[in-house]
């Protein structure tokens, strides 16, 4: 059987070089903390539990870590603190009193983002509850970087220790197999290991790679499962790199979509910042941007410029370019073949059934509109239900905020609104109902009547306008 896996994140560090007040393990990538796409590393691998490290903004990084494992319910989250910070190993010897030694520990680093699971899978399988693992990687310029010292010079020759670069001599710094910081352990093992860690080394700190030697002293077996994607371990430490990983995380998502069948544009020229899920026949322009949770289904034709966050499009339907629509918590639903923008708005709430067209500067919020109603242009829908094949006209509002609470106003079937009304909730206008432009309705209309309320007009004969007067 296979044993339990405990995973420990590493998420002490300041992040110096990230130039920020923000801890670094919480700076964004992809949309979601780094820290949060190690966590859905510890998932991957069905993690018994995950125990971070924390040091500097403990509290916050915490805090934000039980949110993230909260969503998840996957594995139990436990914490450690590290004060002060001693090194690698130092930090890792904070979490052995929470870890059971009937499990392997697989050790991660919450700046880290882009390891896969799968990779951690086969790094575990070569543990096998007997060996030391060690992820390992070839590189160029491996400067920096502990070396992976083998008793031969070929890459099946067996590990012999990990040097870090400082305390590497010059044939060693010609080495260029590197460790990666990932390694998976019998935590019966590591425990015993990390009790006989010292810290006489060039940079006076315990190292976890250290175990290494104490792991060749004893016997066992220390394997390395070298892999050729140096982007899955590489870490984040200033916003140059941050970025870098960035357009390599876009990259890797835009090409899993175009393998599924979506149509991009440019795949250089996408951002997903969450969960994007397509259907059959999606097209994509550029510069699109996709946040939280997006679903379009098959056929949907998505313009140039587009902002969408937590929202479910329906099939067939178009959003035209530089329309902006975020669900938040409420979300927002497009119906089959609605055409939305360009230049449009959907905001939280928003309830569109099939064949809706919503146009330019046309902003909808926390209303339903039922099959076939238009607003083409220039108008705003706030708590509102609007019936089916409903003509919303330029400029007409509903006015559902009395300065203390929000009011509904419902539209009925058939109603046609003409320009440049303001309809004050709460109100109803009966079905197939008009109301005249430039109305102000404030009590609810009968069903198929013309409903008109406004100043009569007048014109005054000979009336001129006022005059400039020029001084000096």
């Amino acid at each position: 059987m296979a044993l339990p896996i405990d995973v420990v994140i590493m998420a002490a560090g300041k992040g110096t070089r990230m130039k920020s007040t923000l801890p670094k393990v919480l700076h964004r990538l992809g949309g979601r903390a780094l820290l949060a796409h190690v966590m859905d590393c510890a998932a991957g691998v069905s993690a018994r539990q995950a125990v971070v490290i924390t040091g500097h903004g403990a509290i916050e990084v915490e805090a934000a870590c039980a949110m993230m494992a909260g969503a998840r319910g996957v594995f139990d989250l436990k914490f450690a603190r590290q004060e002060p910070q001693l090194g690698t190993g130092h930090a890792v010897q904070q979490a052995v009193p929470l870890l059971a030694d009937d499990g392997v520990t697989l050790v991660l680093s919450g700046d880290v983002p882009l390891t896969q699971a799968a990779t951690l899978q086969a790094l575990i399988d070569q543990c096998d509850g007997q060996r030391l693992a060690l992820l390992t990687l070839a590189m160029a310029d491996p400067t920096g970087y502990g070396r992976i010292v083998r008793t031969g010079s070929q890459a099946s020759a067996q590990v012999r220790a990990i040097v870090e670069h400082k305390d590497a001599t010059d044939e060693q710094r010609k080495i260029n197999e590197i460790y990666s910081g990932i390694m998976a352990v019998p935590t019966r093992l590591l425990r015993s290991w990390l009790a006989r860690l010292d810290n006489k080394n060039a940079q006076n700190e315990y190292y976890l790679t250290d175990i290494v030697k104490f792991a060749v002293a004893d016997g066992v077996a220390v394997v390395a499962h070298q892999i050729t994607d140096a982007a899955q371990v590489a870490g984040v430490n200033s916003p140059v790199q941050l970025a870098e990983l960035e357009r390599i995380y876009q990259q890797r998502q835009a090409v899993a979509l175009m393998e599924q069948g979506v149509r991009l544009a440019d795949p250089g020229r996408l951002d997903v910042r969450g969960m994007l899920v397509c259907g059959q026949d999606v097209e994509i322009d550029v510069n699109c941007v996709f946040e939280g949770h997006v679903s379009l289904a098959a056929g949907v034709r998505v313009g140039a410029n587009c902002v969408i966050a937590n929202c479910v499009i329906g099939a067939g339907a178009v959003i035209h370019p530089f329309t902006h629509i975020d669900g938040e918590k409420l979300g927002v639903q497009v119906g089959e073949g609605a055409l939305i923008g360009p230049f449009a708005r959907l905001r939280p709430g928003a309830q569109l059934g099939a064949e809706v067209h919503i146009g330019n500067f046309v902003e909808v919020k926390n209303s339903t509109l039922a099959k076939g109603a238009k607003a083409n242009h220039l108008a705003y829908l706030g708590d509102a239900t609007v019936g089916e094949r409903v003509n919303y006209g330029a400029g007409s509002i509903t006015a559902n905020y009395d300065g203390a609470n929000k009011h509904r106003t419902v539209i009925e079937d058939d109603v046609h609104i003409g320009s440049n009304c303001v309809l004050v909730a709460p109100v109803t206008i009966g079905t197939g109902g008009t109301v005249g432009g430039g109305s102000t309705i404030t009590k609810s209309t009968p069903p198929e009547s013309l409903s008109v309320a406004r100043g009569k007009q007048i014109s005054l004969a000979g009336w001129r306008r006022p005059v400039k007067v020029v001084k000096g």
